[in-house]
C-alpha cells in the first residue's frame, strides 16, 4: 500500500514539475514578447521625432547621446547609444509589427538588425523560426554562410523563395549543400587523421552535425553492415529524415572524391531500396563527402545513375563570407541578364 502511495505521489510531484518548467517557459517567452514590442515602439517614436523636423537619430547623433544618458539614468542598463540605434533600426525594418515574429527574442532581433542584406537577413529570420534556432545557432549559422551555401545551388527564382520562405524540404535536392562546414570540430586542416578519426569526432559532436545537416535528420547508426554474398560493408553515417520519410547514408572521404566512392554508394543505395526500406519509405539519398572534388569527374561518374546520389566538399574552417557573398551577386547578375537576353 505504501508503495502505490509513494508511486502515486512521485507521478503527481512530477507532473507539478512539469507544470511549473511549462509556466516559466511561458513567462519568459511573454516577458520577451513585450519587451520586443516595446522597442519597437520606442523606434517608432524615435523616428516620429526625427519625421517632426527634429535632429536625426543616425548613429552617434547628440539625438541618441541625449536618449542613452538620460535614460540610463532613470532605467538602468539596456540603453546603450547602439542599442537605441537598434531600436530605430528595428522600426525601420520592420514598420508593421504584424510582421515581427512572436517566436523570436530582442537577441535574435539583435543578430538580425546587423545584416544589411535584405535578402539574406529574410532567409536568416526565417529559418530561425522554422527550425527554433537559438540566438547562438543563428549566429553559427550567419557565421558560415549558410544563405549562401544553399543560394550558390539555386537560380535568380529559387533564391528570391529561399529569402521569402526560408529552406522548404520538399526533395532530395533541398538539403543539400556544398560544401558543408564543420569548424565545430576545431581540427587544423594540416592535421593528419583518418576516415574513422573524422567520423568519431562528428559523432562526439552529434548535436553540432545535425545543425550543420539541417532540419529533419535523425540518427541511425554508424558503420552500419551490409552483407553481400559473405562480404561485408560498412556504410560510414546512416541517418533518416522525417520529411522526406528516406534513410540518407553518408560515406566521408579524406581526399578527393573518385568514381569508386561514387559506385560504391550507388551500391549502398541499391542495397537500401531492396533489403532495408518498407512500403513507407521513399527511395533513400546517398551522399559522398569528400575534402574535394573534380566537378566534371562528379558529372561524367553520376550521369546514368538513376538513384539520388550527391557528392559534396566539406571544409574544417569557415569559409570566406565576402567571397561567398561576391560569387551569389555575381549568379544573380547573371540571372538577370539571361532574363533580359530571353525577352
Amino acid at each position: 500500500m505504501a508503495k502505490i502511495e509513494n508511486s502515486k505521489y512521485s507521478s503527481l510531484l512530477q507532473t507539478i514539475g512539469k507544470l511549473l518548467e511549462n509556466g516559466r517557459k511561458q513567462a519568459f517567452r511573454a516577458v520577451d514578447n513585450i519587451l520586443v514590442k516595446t522597442y519597437w515602439e520606442i523606434g517608432r517614436r524615435i523616428v516620429e521625432h526625427e519625421q517632426e523636423g527634429a535632429e536625426k537619430a543616425e548613429y552617434g547623433s547628440q539625438l541618441l547621446k541625449d536618449l542613452s544618458r538620460d535614460l540610463k539614468l532613470q532605467y538602468g542598463k539596456g540603453f546603450s547609444k547602439s542599442n537605441i540605434y537598434l531600436m530605430r533600426l528595428f522600426y525601420l525594418r520592420y514598420e508593421k509589427f504584424q510582421t515581427v515574429s512572436g517566436k523570436l527574442t530582442w537577441s535574435h532581433y539583435t543578430e538580425l538588425l546587423s545584416i544589411s542584406d535584405n535578402l539574406s537577413r529574410s532567409f536568416y529570420e526565417k529559418q530561425a523560426i522554422n527550425e527554433n534556432w537559438s540566438v547562438r545557432e543563428l549566429k553559427r549559422q550567419r557565421e558560415t554562410g549558410l544563405f549562401e551555401r544553399i543560394a550558390l545551388s539555386k537560380d535568380k527564382k529559387g533564391v528570391l523563395e529561399l529569402s521569402q520562405k526560408g529552406q522548404l524540404i520538399e526533395s532530395p535536392a533541398d538539403i543539400m549543400k556544398d560544401p558543408y562546414v564543420f569548424e565545430f570540430l576545431k581540427m587544423p586542416e594540416q592535421d593528419r587523421y583518418c576516415e574513422r578519426d573524422l567520423e568519431k569526432r562528428l559523432l562526439d559532436n552529434l548535436g553540432h552535425f545535425l545543425l550543420e545537416l539541417g532540419k529533419g535528420f535523425a540518427f541511425i547508426g554508424s558503420q552500419y553492415r551490409i552483407t553481400l554474398n559473405n562480404t561485408h560493408y560498412y556504410v560510414d553515417l546512416v541517418f533518416y529524415h522525417r520529411i522526406l520519410k528516406c534513410f540518407v547514408l553518408i560515406d566521408l572521404k579524406l581526399g578527393k572524391v573518385n568514381h569508386q566512392d561514387i559506385g560504391q554508394m550507388n551500391l549502398y543505395l541499391n542495397y537500401f531500396k531492396e533489403e532495408e526500406n518498407t512500403a513507407d519509405d521513399n527511395p533513400p539519398i546517398g551522399i559522398v563527402l569528400a575534402a574535394d572534388k573534380d566537378q566534371i569527374l562528379v558529372d561524367y561518374a553520376t550521369g546514368s545513375i538513376s538513384n539520388q546520389l550527391f557528392v559534396s566538399k566539406y571544409l574544417m574552417y569557415i569559409p570566406d563570407k565576402k567571397l561567398l557573398e561576391k560569387e551569389l551577386r555575381l549568379l544573380l547578375a547573371q540571372e538577370s541578364s539571361k532574363g533580359e537576353d530571353d525577352v
